[in-house]
């Protein structure tokens, strides 16, 4: 199934994080993202102007809301950068693979 159409599901604290031969698979259906040390996920985004960039965070920000699974977004003039991770078990999810294929969507 398309990641972009999944829901986000939240984890419990006994949730393994992903590792090795499932991040490979997942990253596999993302287009651009970056596995960091098989603890997050990291895209950089470039736009003509801060405002398209800032628009671009903001529609972000809406689909965290929604699916409850919140990115770090840094924002400077012409360029977004995304990292995600899940938090409660500190490392990756299917959860942040979703959210990186919202972004994507967009």
């Amino acid at each position: 199934m398309d990641l972009s159409k999944k829901k986000c599901i939240p984890c419990s604290k006994t949730t393994p994080p992903l590792k090795g031969e499932q991040l490979k698979a997942l990253l596999k259906q993302l287009d651009g993202w970056k596995i960091i040390d098989e603890h997050r996920l990291e895209k950089e985004y470039p736009f003509k102007d801060f405002k398209q960039a800032l628009a671009f965070t903001n529609k972000i920000g809406s689909i965290a809301e929604q699916e409850g699974h919140h990115p770090d977004i840094y924002l400077s003039w012409g360029l977004v950068k995304i990292l995600l991770w899940t938090h409660k078990i500190n490392g990756l999810s299917e959860n942040d693979f979703i959210m990186a294929a919202k972004c994507d969507s967009l």
